[in-house]
């Protein structure tokens, strides 16, 4: 691959992307290694988590959550706020340092004793996509007698 190529569209998008889970992984070892969080249950798989989410929400790829992304993750958690909700969520997050939301701001919200608004609606949202089980295809046929 050459080192001058500039790539567009779907490709410049997948290197962005990998670069930030690359940055994300980076943090998330940090957390591992840390002594205050060694207790933490299922850490791993938390922290995996965390990555996705979190980079599926930063539309700007600059490995931070703005006013557009967090909008966009309320309406799609279904949950949409206001500008001033908003931006009281970010401040909650950053504790008023600054107007995103930073990979390692979101991982100890998320592993935080504290219930900012943001992590109950993620909390909120985890549990409900967890406990919906639709099953595949059309329903099973039933006679008459089945029926209540």
């Amino acid at each position: 691959m050459p080192v001058n190529h500039k790539f567009q569209g779907g490709k410049a998008f997948g290197l962005l992307k990998a670069q930030q889970r690359e940055r994300c992984e980076e943090i998330n070892k940090e957390y591992m290694e840390d002594q205050k969080y060694r207790d933490e249950e299922d850490l791993l798989e938390k922290l995996d988590s965390f990555k996705n989410k979190y980079a599926e929400f930063d539309l700007n790829d600059q490995g931070e959550i703005d006013m557009m992304g967090l909008k966009r993750m309320m309406e799609k958690l279904g949950v949409p706020k206001t500008h001033l909700e908003m931006k009281k969520m970010i401040s909650e997050v950053t504790e008023g340092i600054s107007d995103s939301i930073n990979y390692r701001d979101f991982v100890k919200m998320m592993l935080g004793k504290r219930s900012a608004v943001l992590k109950l609606v993620m909390i909120f949202e985890d549990k409900a996509n967890g406990a919906i089980c639709k099953p595949d295809g059309p329903p099973p046929k039933r006679d008459i007698a089945s029926l209540p």
